[in-house]
């Protein structure tokens, strides 16, 4: 059910790129910077408050499709629709690696909570796990009917969870590179969020709902009404207490049992 409704205010706008904005992610460390990527094949680092970039990083030749941070919010990771990776050292502003291996657009990337790897997922049908350190790619994951959107590792690093526009949400074990469950909405997966301190993964779909699932028992424990167009977003709250769903004209907290 909803929770008690609370009157939202701006807190900041800004234009952010030279073209359209395409993605937007926050450093879960401080939860005081910004990173976005645009048409403009810029990622600008922003601190929240601060009306100019503070860091504008360039590289890219094709639109930025996805930015992440990493854990300690000293690298930043760009994904373009040319498939081309880069990873930005953010003290000296300046590319530390180039990757290559997708055939078209990456749509999604995720650091893991451990360890110098990440995750992405492309409009080629497959999901990555990324080597920082040998500069390669160190498994590839493939089952998806169409592209992936959305990645996610679990908060314990033992997990990798992909998203796709067939609908499918996919938990793969990093370590043996398996699937080990999989379910289906009704339409596209826009977006992936871990509970913070359980197995516990929602998943906000075009279909127009958020499901939230145990990933432990495989069961599921909530889903959303419809909502008058598709969910474009979800996350937890830090204390895990409710969780948020995104659409193109409204934001709502959600508690569940």
């Amino acid at each position: 059910m909803p929770s008690k409704t609370r009157r939202p205010f701006k807190f900041q706008e800004f234009a952010a790129h030279n073209g359209e904005a395409r993605c937007v992610a926050i450093g879960r460390k401080s939860f005081k910077v910004l990173a976005t990527g645009g048409d403009d094949r810029k990622v600008n680092i922003w601190a929240l408050g601060k009306p100019n970039a503070i860091m504008s990083l360039s590289g890219h030749t094709s639109t930025v499709e996805c930015v992440t941070f990493d854990t300690q919010e000293e690298v930043v990771c760009g994904g373009a629709a040319s498939g081309t990776i880069k990873l930005w050292d953010l003290d000296q502003a300046k590319p530390i690696r180039t990757l290559l291996g997708h055939r078209s657009d990456c749509l999604a990337v995720a650091f893991h909570p451990y360890g110098a790897f990440f995750a992405s997922g492309s409009l080629d049908t497959q999901l990555k796990v990324w080597d920082i350190r040998r500069k390669s790619c160190i498994q590839t994951y493939k089952g998806h009917q169409g592209a992936i959107t959305a990645v996610k590792f679990s908060p314990d690093g033992k997990w990798i969870v992909s998203g796709g526009e067939d609908g499918a949400v996919k938990l793969w074990d990093l370590t043996a590179g398996r699937i080990l469950h999989e379910y289906a909405h009704e339409d596209a997966v826009n977006a992936l969020a871990f509970h913070p301190s359980e197995l516990v993964l929602a998943s906000a779909s075009a279909d127009r709902t958020v499901s939230v699932v145990d990933l432990e028992v495989l069961k599921p424990l909530a889903k959303t009404p419809f909502e008058g167009s598709g969910m474009l977003a979800t996350c937890f709250s830090p204390d895990g207490n409710c969780f948020l769903s995104a659409t193109g004209d409204s934001l709502k907290a959600w508690t569940y049992e």
